[in-house]
């Protein structure tokens, strides 16, 4: 098109290349690893291990289900999926939200609470394991304030270059 000007491409320097493709290959690897550790150990999926103990840190195990939504990456779809699984096996209810009932809560069972405490142990073992085991504490303090920062930026959607689309 006359007139329109593309910018090129802000390509990775080497000492980027560097750092990012070991960092791309952590992302795929590390969820694969916890969902296999959880699989073999408890029968769950990494994401059913994580939504049944965000219910278990909460006050009185209860959480609304918006706000799990944010462990499904915003996907009130995947969520709702899961937590009807997990139902099924007796180990979430739903329940209205008993201050706005537009709300539905989800609700840790006993048989859900006896469940996170027989796998957490072997989830806190492969990620002693796989992550924390490999660091100094000075390098799992950088580490921690990194995720911090990039999870920011991926909240608040504040990238420079956002991706097109």
């Amino acid at each position: 098109m006359v007139g329109v000007t593309v910018d090129s491409p802000r390509w990775l320097s080497p000492d980027e290349l560097r750092a990012w493709l070991p960092l791309g290959g952590l992302l795929l690897k590390l969820p694969a690893a916890l969902d296999a550790q959880m699989q073999r150990d408890s029968g769950l999926s990494h994401f059913e291990y994580l939504v049944l103990a965000s219910l278990s840190e909460a006050p009185e195990r209860t959480r609304r289900m918006s706000e799990l939504a944010a462990l499904a990456n915003g996907s009130l779809s995947r969520l709702s999926h899961v937590v009807k699984r997990l139902e099924n096996r007796g180990w979430i209810e739903r329940r209205p939200c008993p201050s706005d009932g537009r709300y539905t809560n989800a609700v840790l069972t006993e048989a859900g609470w006896i469940k996170v405490l027989a796998s957490a142990p072997g989830h806190v073992e492969a990620v002693r394991a796989l992550v924390l085991d490999a660091l100094s504490t000075q390098e799992l303090e950088q580490l921690g304030a990194v995720a911090r920062r990039i999870l920011d930026r991926l909240e608040t959607g504040d990238a420079r270059n956002s991706c097109p689309g």
